[in-house]
């Protein structure tokens, strides 16, 4: 199988992949949303303890959605979770983060969680993911200076707005071709 072949039939297994990025949006949304209700000490703990939840609701949409959100079947969607586990060994750094320097905390996790957007936008060949992930960071760290006194919901608001983007992006985009269903591929596209 080519990796153009890859390509196509991991953008068909995985739907556009709309559940992770509309689960993030939610987290961050209701992180936001927190943070003007609670002193910044609970808004931190919500942040850092809250990020744990993207993943069930992910898997929650992704039923609705009816997309694969890791196959075991394409090396790429096996790349992609390599990479989301790349983006989960930054926890080694926000842990002290919070710990001993919790005004980063908002930075770091912002960024961080942020990453595996590079990767995912080599997989499906498209510079959404790079807008994604570019744009987050010069956001984060504009608000992050910009609104001291308001860094959770600053970083928050400005990560949803960029989600809301990539979401659009990923939505109203053509998917490639798939004639792996015709061929026994990686996966069965017309499911």
């Amino acid at each position: 199988m080519t990796l153009e072949e890859l390509r196509a039939d991991f953008e068909w297994s995985a739907k556009r992949s709309l559940s992770m990025p509309i689960a993030g949006a939610i987290y961050w949304l209701v992180v936001a949303i927190v943070s003007t209700q609670v002193p910044v000490s609970a808004g931190l703990l919500v942040l850092l303890f809250g990020s744990g939840l993207i993943f069930p609701i992910a898997l929650l949409i992704s039923k609705i959605t009816k997309e694969a959100v890791f196959s075991s079947k394409n090396p790429l969607a096996k790349l992609m979770g390599a990479s989301v586990l790349m983006v989960n060994l930054l926890w080694a750094v926000h842990i002290p983060l919070f710990l001993y320097a919790p005004e980063f905390l908002t930075l770091s996790l912002g960024i961080g969680l942020g990453l595996h957007w590079v990767v995912y936008s080599w997989i499906i060949q498209h510079p959404l993911g790079l807008i994604h992930a570019g744009l987050r960071t010069v956001l984060i760290l504009v608000m992050w200076f910009s609104f001291p006194e308001s860094r959770i919901l600053a970083v928050g608001v400005s990560i949803v707005f960029v989600y809301c983007l990539s979401i659009w992006q990923m939505i109203s985009r053509p998917l490639p071709h798939n004639n792996l269903s015709q061929k026994g591929g990686a996966s069965d596209a017309s499911s």
